[in-house]
């Protein structure tokens, strides 16, 4: 099973259980990169936000027309501020970003509940480890990898530059295959499969 991709630069299609590592500057916007990923050729799709809200990731997901019919999003961020929310079906809250054992097992959830295509966004590699640390991070981001191979689904995961040493890059680099970089200018360069 082949997923399609309407990224600039990227092919146009990824084999099932790929992940793509994006990689830009902390103050890029990644928006357009994730919802192309997010909205082609797929049934379900999960989006992991240690970064905002659900109701931001609602906001984003609607402006670029992205179906939120087929979304799940996990939040991790609005108990830890002190929002009161009800878990439904669409929307799980987690008790805090740092709780990376429960974003393994809510994604497995995901991928173990849902058929077809199935896309995540890990937004973002980032913001887990200033929550978490580098080490229980990279061992959730292998665990996570794992999971989207195991499923044949695909997972676009967030990581800022400039934020990290260039070892901390080369280290969660290594894990993926395919990479997308984004400049300060919003130019995207690509490497697959290598």
């Amino acid at each position: 099973m082949e997923y399609s991709l309407e990224i600039e630069t990227a092919p146009e299609s990824v084999p099932a259980g790929s992940s793509i590592l994006l990689v830009h500057p902390s103050t890029a916007e990644t928006d357009r990169i994730d919802t192309q990923f997010l909205k082609t050729d797929t049934d379900r799709l999960l989006v992991v936000s240690t970064r905002t809200t659900a109701r931001e990731v609602k906001q984003k997901l609607e402006h670029y027309d992205v179906d939120e019919s087929k979304a799940t999003i996990l939040d991790t961020l609005s108990t830890q501020r002190g929002y009161t929310r009800r878990q439904s079906d669409d929307i799980r809250y987690l008790s805090a970003p740092e709780n990376l054992e429960s974003v393994v097992e809510e994604t497995r959830d995901f991928l173990e509940q849902s058929e077809g295509k199935r896309r995540v966004s890990i937004d973002s590699i980032t913001e887990m480890i200033y929550y978490g640390d580098q080490t229980q991070t990279l061992e959730a981001v292998k665990s996570l990898l794992e999971q989207l191979e195991r499923h044949d689904a695909v997972g676009l995961f967030h990581l800022a530059r400039g934020v990290h040493e260039e070892d901390v890059i080369d280290e969660f680099r290594g894990e993926f295959d395919n990479v997308i970089e984004l400049d300060e200018s919003g130019n995207v360069t690509s490497e697959f499969g290598h």
